[in-house]
């Protein structure tokens, strides 16, 4: 019996330990320039990188050039569910200092220049884990 339960805790501790960070699944932008996209945010390394997966328009789903494009660069957890990284803005082909706030299933995505001072955002939500 002692055996069964040490194997039971392994494997609770196991799947505990493998549980995904907050940030991780597909997130939908706001509407920037008539469409917005499906971003895929998975594990880069130590950070956070996220992939436009699908686009969307007017008339629905679309074969947008930016299919595939990293949009989230490297962003790395600080905690409270806050991450630091990059960010790339496809109407304008901008790389941004990025800040990342979660709180729920609703992401707070900024984009800002001259150190932090000057940003602009948008708020994300989920669209799947």
């Amino acid at each position: 019996m002692k055996v069964l339960s040490m194997s039971v805790l392994a494997l609770v501790l196991s799947v505990v330990g493998a549980q995904a960070d907050p940030i991780e699944g597909t997130w939908q932008t706001e509407v920037d320039d008539g469409s917005y996209a499906h971003i895929a945010i998975t594990p880069c390394g130590s950070a956070y990188c996220g992939h436009i997966a699908e686009t969307f328009n007017s008339s629905g789903s679309y074969q947008s050039p930016n299919l595939g494009r990293q949009l989230v660069i490297d962003m790395e957890p600080q905690g409270d569910g806050e991450y630091h990284g990059s960010v790339w803005r496809p109407s304008n082909d901008k790389i941004y200092i990025g800040r990342m706030n979660l709180d729920g299933d609703s992401a707070r995505l900024r984009g800002c220049i001259l150190g932090g001072l000057v940003c602009s955002s948008q708020t994300w939500s989920r669209v799947s884990l």
